[in-house]
């Protein structure tokens, strides 16, 4: 063991920091859109602007208009509204019960991580710079150290994958780097004492704080991949500077981690979520980017406007040098009374003038804000405002939905990222979840505490029809829906239904032309109308029934004891609800029956 050479040490190390080096130089243009498009967030572009030389005179008002951060917000909320929560389907029929069992288990786990506080956390990010990235870890930490799946919002500042890649499974290397204080550091490993110094060597946001990086050191998490047997292995290691705090490869407790790998998935643990994307990269650009030219000429335009008004409202003369007027008399209101030495001739003094704001400029600008509205599909509709008359809030609403369009058809592409990420934590679970965990679930049939673990993921031994063995391991689909509708589509469902209920389509006498109608039309919970028709029908069809069983037994009996419990039920169904045809009809046969007993009498 003396003469143990670890395969990961310093010559590895600095290899993979030249690497990390190449890596950021190809991003260095992404760095710095992220950094600019934080300050128009801020509302601090001026600073911006001035650096490219088109922020006019230091000294002039320098509007911020929110027009773009009103865009953000609006779509924050359209994703929030739409919050996602997996289902889990079997791809065979033997996985049934491990897919429902996921399927309850998840949002569990989710909500135990606060998932809802990350997914927050990486729309704004998204909506801001283009792109949200999901870090998908075990953390052996939690639960007392049983470990669970922590998923974080990640920084792109911090990621660096091979330039040119659009899909990061195909970089050769990723790395996430964070800066950590040298205590925290020197408390966890011994072994840095001595080896650490300041290091602000990194790419940062324009923090309206004093940060100071001399007392921290870059940690680099080194992910890279491996072969084992045509198998890509992903391997991780941890290092500052040329000091390896941790290595897969290097793991003699565990021997086996490094032909496994770190993640038994074999992939970089991060999901990227692009917002429009780009070609020859994971990440794409966001609505800071698509929006930030007309906030730029929106804002100039309201600097010029207020400069003219300011020119226009303060009252400035013309003073000839040897006028001989008291100027700051003259400047005070308050003074009733001016010295002048001398004649005061007409050429003494003059106002000055400013030439009046054609109605032209304002109606740039306002042009200006339309289009902002229509490039970022932020109507005013969209946030509740109308125009041209409409009034009804059903129209209102069918506007907003009709409005939101390009906000669904962006949060359907965010809940692909979120089914890769859930799919992550499945492979986590197979993985690490090999003592059984109780969950607290709630469902129909109120509180329930169950126990899971991963036996039913893991691989399986079956055999064919001559008994020759093979494997199988248990593959699953994801849907990914809304957890909660939005209230716009809650109203027009609710709405449906009322008109459903209106034209008679859960009358029982209408239900075959009910089916019929609802056999050409197409929406959501269309089964559950059905199922309510088709199960009102058949119950109404009951009903009848046991109705004639009894009058026809209330009939012999009337023959046989002389009553006239007929007529009483008879009047007892027409004032529980019978039809109209149903009560003449029962009035009609119990004549018929009283006319056949008087012609034969027993």
């Amino acid at each position: 063991m003396d003469n143990y050479q670890a395969p990961i040490g310093a010559q590895q190390v600095r290899q993979a920091a030249e690497i990390l080096k190449k890596y950021k130089q190809g991003k260095a243009h992404l760095e710095q859109r992220l950094i600019d498009n934080e300050q128009f967030w801020k509302l601090r572009h001026w600073e911006q602007m001035e650096k490219e030389g088109c922020g006019g005179n230091p000294h002039d008002p320098q509007p911020t208009s929110g027009w773009l951060v009103n865009c953000i917000l609006s779509k924050h909320a359209d994703a929030m509204d739409c919050y996602p929560e997996p289902t889990v389907l079997p791809r065979e029929a033997g996985d049934r019960e491990e897919a429902k069992q996921l399927s309850r288990i998840l949002p569990v786990i989710l909500k135990r991580g606060r998932f809802k506080r990350v997914y927050s956390d990486a729309w704004w990010r998204k909506l801001k710079s283009g792109c949200a990235v999901y870090g998908v870890f075990w953390d052996g930490d939690k639960l007392g150290g049983l470990g669970d799946i922590t998923i974080r919002s990640m920084d792109l500042l911090h990621l660096y994958w091979e330039p040119g890649v659009t899909d990061i499974q195909d970089s050769p290397h990723f790395f996430a780097t964070e800066l950590v204080n040298n205590d925290e550091l020197l408390g966890r490993y011994p072994q840095l004492e001595g080896k650490l110094r300041g290091d602000a060597h990194v790419s940062r946001y324009l923090y309206d704080d004093a940060v100071d990086t001399s007392d921290k050191s870059l940690v680099v998490d080194w992910y890279y991949h491996t072969e084992d047997k045509g198998r890509k292995v992903l391997q991780y290691c941890k290092f500052v500077g040329e000091t390896v705090l941790y290595a897969t490869e290097n793991d003699t407790e565990e021997p086996d981690i490094a032909r496994r790998g770190w993640y038994d998935h074999g992939k970089y643990p991060f999901v990227f979520d692009p917002l429009f994307p780009e070609e020859g990269t994971p990440c794409g650009y966001g609505y800071v980017d698509l929006c930030k030219s007309p906030q730029k000429q929106i804002d100039l335009m309201n600097q010029a406007i207020l400069k003219n008004a300011l020119a226009a409202a303060t009252p400035r003369f013309f003073i000839r040098a040897d006028g001989a007027i008291n100027e700051a008399e003259y400047a005070d209101w308050t003074k009733p009374f001016v010295h002048t030495n001398g004649n005061l001739g007409a050429d003494s003094i003059a106002p000055i003038h400013t030439a009046g704001l054609d109605g032209v400029y304002v109606a740039v600008l306002q042009s200006k804000i339309a289009e902002m509205k229509e490039t970022a599909g932020n109507r005013d509709v969209a946030n509740g405002g109308t125009s041209g008359g409409v009034t009804a809030a059903t129209a209102i609403a069918a506007l907003q939905e009709a409005g939101g369009k390009l906000s669904r058809n962006m949060i359907d592409d965010g809940y692909e990222a979120f089914a890769d990420v859930v799919t992550l934590c499945i492979e986590l679970i197979r993985q690490f979840y090999t003592l059984p965990r109780q969950f607290r679930l709630l469902g129909e049939n109120g509180e329930e505490f169950v126990d899971y673990h991963s036996a039913g993921l893991q691989m399986q031994t079956l055999r064919d029809g001559l008994g020759n063995p093979y494997y199988r391991v248990p593959e699953f689909d994801l849907e990914i829906d809304a957890q909660e509708e939005n209230p716009y589509q809650t109203m027009e469902h609710n709405q449906l239904a009322l008109q459903l209920f209106g034209m008679g389509f859960f009358r029982a006498d209408l239900a075959d032309q009910a089916l019929r109608c609802l056999s050409l039309m197409d929406f959501k919970n269309k089964d559950a109308v059905v199922n309510a028709i088709q199960s009102g029908a058949q119950q109404s069809a009951e009903i009848a029934s046991l109705r004639e069983k009894l009058l026809a037994i209330a009939a012999v009996v009337d023959r046989e004891k002389g009553t006239a419990l007929v007529q009483s039920l008879q009047q007892e169904f027409g004032a529980s609800g019978g039809s109209a045809g149903e009560i003449k009809r029962d009035a009609m046969e119990q004549q018929r029956r009283k006319t056949q007993l008087a012609v034969h009498p027993r």
